[in-house]
């Protein structure tokens, strides 16, 4: 299977099973088939009258001397051979720390952090409880993650720094790693939070949607004002005490405002160089919710993105932005390609009371829950919904030449989507596969600047 495309002035082609990318010409654009390329005698006839017959031959030519080296039209393994199904070694846990939030914000999935239960704060015991489980469900894995998150976090701090020690004893005792990482809306940050989190967390993830009139529509205060002026001196200074160490600031772009290069530059120009915008995802009769109306000029965005993306590079203005991070040496395992993030097999969501759920999106749905700390994980028939949820049991992503890059998208969005695990969410998958297009573009780019 080869999908070609145009995109910011290249032309390109991706061999989906060998993982080949290759920049092209126009002529070799017009041979190119999805199945196959096109060398019958009237499209060749057509072609040589356009182009002249060396020019066609040629291109025929090099064609088939991909195809022969494997990097074209290549065949996939046996899907027997590229997964199988083990026993669960959990790698990974979103730890559930505070149900409260101090912020209001009108996307939010949590409601206020609450999950749409009760407000609560995780304990000492349920916490250590948890990291001992992780330690215990790992297997031989030597690298574990543990991600603080919320609601807030940061309104239970004093957990997280106990539960960091206990961590860290963890370690010495089992030969195990945590790589311990916490997400903020960075309203409640003080100068002793930042110094704690830069000395202990390996990543930290900053709220902000962008502009201040962007941020405030969506991201208010428990009173309805505004967040902007709050967190974004909070956020720069954190960044600033972050230094060369991983962070990202973090935002969301909705319906009402489509213009999120705009927002990602903004943040560019705070001085933020690792950024992440994502389009929110939310109940279709939401007036801020993405329609497949808004594609076209989400497409055009994430081109006039990438364009600005490579005209800061160098500079002091130069930027990082997640969905522009691609990897073409193959990256993963063929296994974690076909399944992703792992969501109800390697990774956990765990609640305050210690129940445990897929990831965090899953998180107040009940028939979801795996089970507890304490019980262990006793919802097989999840468990297995989870572990089938790849992409050779998705028939859309069987024929789809992202999905080796996508893994099938979002299981949480796929389900609030459709109610079901294998099937994808289908404004999820238009906007993945202009990014990664967008991606191969700035990295055909780069590649041709420094030649």
């Amino acid at each position: 299977m080869v999908h070609t495309f145009k995109r910011n002035g290249i032309a390109m082609a991706v061999d989906v099973y060998s993982g080949a990318v290759h920049v092209i010409d126009d002529l070799i654009y017009q041979l190119l088939g999805e199945d196959s390329f096109q060398k019958d005698e009237p499209s060749v006839r057509h072609l040589k009258h356009t182009y002249g017959d060396k020019m066609v031959e040629a291109a025929l030519s090099e064609i088939n001397d991909l195809v022969e080296r494997g990097m074209m039209y290549s065949l996939p393994e046996p899907e027997e051979e590229q997964i199988t199904h083990t026993d669960s070694v959990i790698k990974a846990i979103c730890l559930h720390v505070a149900h409260d939030c101090n912020l209001s914000c009108e996307y939010c999935f949590a409601a206020e952090g609450t999950f749409h239960g009760e407000r609560g704060m995780m304990s000492v015991e349920t916490g250590k409880k948890v990291l001992s489980f992780l330690v215990e469900k790992s297997g031989k894995r030597k690298q574990l993650e543990v991600d603080f998150f919320g609601g807030e976090p940061l309104l239970n701090f004093p957990l997280i720094k106990e539960l960091v020690a206990y961590g860290r004893n963890l370690e010495k005792t089992s030969g195990k790693r945590f790589r311990f990482t916490l997400t903020t809306n960075a309203l409640a940050l003080t100068d002793e939070h930042m110094d704690y989190i830069n000395q202990e967390m390996e990543n930290v993830v900053l709220s902000l949607d962008g502009r201040k009139a962007v941020n405030d529509q969506m991201r208010k205060t428990l009173t309805g004002e505004g967040s902007y002026d709050l967190i974004q001196p909070q956020i720069s200074k954190m960044v600033e005490k972050r230094g060369a160490k991983p962070y990202f600031v973090r935002g969301t772009f909705t319906a009402r405002h489509l213009d999120f290069a705009s927002d990602v530059l903004h943040m560019a120009d705070l001085g933020y160089n690792q950024i992440s915008v994502e389009p929110v995802v939310g109940p279709p009769e939401r007036e801020y919710t993405l329609q497949e109306s808004h594609i076209p000029t989400i497409e055009k965005e994430y081109e006039n993105l990438a364009e600005a993306y490579l005209k800061r590079k160098g500079t002091d203005k130069a930027f990082r932005f997640f969905h522009f991070i691609l990897d073409l040496q193959q990256g993963p395992c063929m296994k974690k390609r076909a399944t992703g993030c792992g969501a109800g097999t390697e990774y956990l969501a765990v609640t305050p009371e210690g129940d445990l759920y897929p990831c965090h999106q899953f998180v107040g749905q009940e028939h979801f829950c795996l089970g507890n700390v304490e019980s262990g994980l006793v919802n097989f028939n999840q468990l297995e919904n989870f572990s089938n949820a790849n992409i050779y049991n998705k028939p859309e992503c069987r024929e789809c030449w992202a999905k080796y890059y996508c893994s099938g998208g979002c299981h949480a969005n796929a389900y609030f989507a459709n109610h079901n695990l294998n099937e994808p969410y289908k404004l999820g998958c238009q906007m993945e596969k202009i990014r990664i297009e967008t991606a191969m573009t700035i990295l055909a780019k780069e590649s041709e600047e420094s030649s």
